[in-house]
């Protein structure tokens, strides 16, 4: 039996994310995390909204964690273990966990993107390479 004196709340079976946890960056990308360990949301996925600069990018890493990427706008270069791979807006691909990898905009326009990792990104996963 329910008392009447007492208010129960509800409790929601959805999360909606208004305010996005905006990563600190020293190269001019742009990381809007939705979902993931720096948003304290969680830690199975990320969800981040990117944007690069023209002439970005970052060393080779070797991921823990599968990644999921979506191009939304302009281009972006990929070198997979010796091979160069380009995706452009429309385009989407998933680079399993465990392989070695280089993220890129050499081109002349901002590249915007979704990138989803599974498990959730981890700067103490990534593995990067020093230049």
């Amino acid at each position: 039996m329910l008392d009447e004196n007492k208010y129960y709340v509800e409790e929601k079976k959805y999360t909606i994310q208004n305010n996005p946890f905006v990563v600190p960056t020293t190269d001019g990308k742009i990381i809007k995390e939705h979902f993931g360990i720096a948003s304290n949301s969680n830690s199975q996925i990320s969800i981040a909204h990117m944007k690069a600069p023209s002439g970005w990018s970052e060393p080779f890493q070797t991921p823990e964690f599968d990644e999921f990427t979506f191009i939304i706008k302009g281009k972006k270069q990929f070198i997979i273990e010796d091979e160069t791979i380009i995706l452009e807006a429309g385009q989407s691909i998933k680079i399993e966990k465990n392989t070695r990898v280089q993220y890129s905009n050499p081109f002349t326009e901002i590249c915007e993107y979704i990138a989803i990792c599974i498990p959730a990104f981890s700067i103490d996963l990534v593995n990067r390479e020093t230049k």
